[in-house]
């Protein structure tokens, strides 16, 4: 059974930083490519980044610069660091798993990021 779990999420000011963790298990990690998406209240589900299996990222070109995703394989963990943040960051942070097998993938729980003063 596929369980990803994200963490790290919480309140913080403008020009803040934060690091979401997401912890999968049940699966083999290393051959899944992994994403962290959000959702801000009254929108759409959006990317923020990408990472493959194989290491190579991908970002929303307004977060270049500000986000960093990463991946442990050897802790079955992706990462996403966020500086800078702004009050628009505030979302629902979500982490999802896609095997090549299984397109559609697999979605955490989510974990709340607020920013604000």
């Amino acid at each position: 059974q596929v369980q990803l779990v994200e963490s790290g999420g919480g309140l913080v000011q403008p020009g803040g930083s934060l690091r979401l963790s997401c912890v999968a298990s049940g699966v083999t990690f290393r051959m899944y490519d992994m994403g962290w998406y959000r959702q801000a209240p009254g929108n759409q589900r959006e990317l923020v980044a990408h990472i493959t299996s194989g290491g190579s990222t991908t970002y929303v070109d307004s977060l270049k610069g500000r986000f960093t995703i990463s991946r442990d394989n050897d802790k079955n963990t992706m990462y996403l660091q966020m500086n800078s943040l702004k009050p628009e960051d505030t979302a629902v942070y979500y982490c999802k798993a896609v095997p090549l097998w299984n397109p559609a993938g697999y979605w955490g729980q989510g974990t709340q990021v607020t920013v604000s003063s």
